[in-house]
């Protein structure tokens, strides 16, 4: 039981890393394409952090626990 409680634990929050990340890319995108039509200088400069925090967060690791151990 501890087993599928560990599993469920990494599975939560393996998914909350990829979502902010995700959110994080989406946020850059929709920066970067008001960026060229509407707010040419302004669209930029939000996209910019908005892409370093999304590769922030897709590349963080996980716990100690989480990791996949390579035998």
């Amino acid at each position: 039981m501890r087993w599928l409680m560990k599993k469920n634990i990494c599975i939560v929050e393996r998914v909350s890393k990829a979502g902010v990340g995700l959110f994080f890319l989406i946020t850059a995108v929709a920066f970067l394409v008001s960026g060229i039509t509407i707010l040419p200088f302004f669209g930029f400069l939000l996209a910019v952090p908005a892409f370093l925090a999304s590769a922030y967060f897709f590349s963080a690791h996980l716990n100690k626990r989480c990791e996949i151990e390579a035998k």
